[in-house]
């Protein structure tokens, strides 16, 4: 399809940037789908798309998580979030050159396993670089087991086709979730909604449903080359669980100084979306994650379009969100290799 013909049947399939009362209802109603993941009053839990989980509303984010000198902070960070409440652990095979994940497996020993909903994210195209790559991960995570495995920065137009063709990662990906290496399947990608939309529309031509979809959802995104009014009603429409990440663009947004950081995660919360991957490297901005849910509401139509305003001319360009407009932080622009 061309870009105006995904733009289109975005429009069609009826994108709009504000959250309804009623998804927002369905949203945090209920509590854990799997009841051994672990549960808070301080947390808030939502739906993960059709599947029958339920997730905390803020994830923990796994790069920034295996970005501390000593092990034992990653170990002791990881444990406190899951104490108090996060069940939805961010990871992926190329973080931190495997360190997150080897980190994220420590730190799941002692029952800590059972009380969360634990994903990675795989970069293999090929049906050969996936396996392997996910090898790797059970090894590092140290489980036999993962609950939710995503194909990793679609960020080309040509991704959706290397992975649905003959010999590509999908089909590693049915092998192992028949296996039982993994439960769930998703994607993620930053640089443009349009990728995203065609990964929606090759899966659909080969019959195939994603879980998950991970994608930037920030105040920013709003005003240029928008998941949240692009691909969220999409997903939203096929029951495909909406996984926010770069609320704050990496401290980037923060720098426009129009917004606040507990303004900027609870927008992003105020969107449907099952959860918001945030990164807490350390003590503080674990406790910003908390506090940003702690009695949430969902932002009032005024209080939208208040932020809407304020970061409007600073959006437009895409200057604060470089992982749309540059290969800042597109590891496999990097590194092809480990495309496959």
């Amino acid at each position: 399809m061309q870009r105006r013909d995904f733009l289109k049947a975005a429009a069609v399939a009826g994108v709009t940037a504000a959250t309804t009362p009623n998804m927002l209802a369905e949203a945090q109603a209920g509590a854990a789908g799997s009841t051994s993941l672990a549960m808070s009053q301080e947390m808030q839990y939502r739906p993960m798309g059709r599947t029958g989980e339920k997730i905390s509303a803020v994830g923990l984010g796994g790069y920034h998580i295996g970005i501390q000198k000593e092990p034992a902070e990653s170990i002791r960070l990881i444990r406190t979030a899951i104490d108090r409440g996060i069940n939805f652990m961010d990871n992926s095979w190329d973080y931190n050159d495997g360190a997150s994940e080897e980190r994220m497996g420590d730190a799941l020993k002692d029952g800590y396993r059972k009380k969360v909903l634990l994903m990675t994210k795989i970069d293999g195209r090929s049906k050969q670089s996936f396996q392997s790559q996910l090898e790797d991960s059970l090894r590092r995570l140290k489980v036999d087991s993962i609950d939710l495995v995503q194909f990793h920065e679609i960020i080309r137009l040509e991704d959706p086709d290397r992975i649905f063709a003959s010999g590509g990662a999908i089909e590693a990906a049915m092998e192992a979730q028949k296996a039982g290496k993994f439960r769930y399947i998703g994607f993620t990608g930053h640089k443009d909604p349009i990728i995203h939309l065609r990964m929606f529309e090759i899966a659909k031509q080969h019959n195939f449903h994603f879980d998950t979809v991970q994608m930037p959802v920030n105040v920013m995104d709003a005003h240029f080359r928008s998941f949240t009014k692009g691909v969220i009603p999409v997903a939203n429409e096929q029951g495909t669980a909406v996984l926010a990440m770069k609320t704050m663009a990496g401290g980037a947004i923060l720098q426009s100084n129009t917004v606040k950081p507990l303004e900027a995660l609870r927008y992003a919360l105020s969107q449907p979306v099952a959860t918001a991957i945030f990164g807490m490297n350390t003590q503080e901005t674990l406790d910003q994650g908390f506090a940003a849910i702690k009695d949430f509401k969902p932002m009032s139509e005024v209080e939208l379009a208040s932020v809407l305003d304020r970061t409007r001319e600073a959006a437009m360009t895409g200057r604060f969100e470089t992982f749309k407009t540059t290969a800042r932080v597109d590891g496999t622009a990097r590194r092809p290799d480990w495309l496959g």
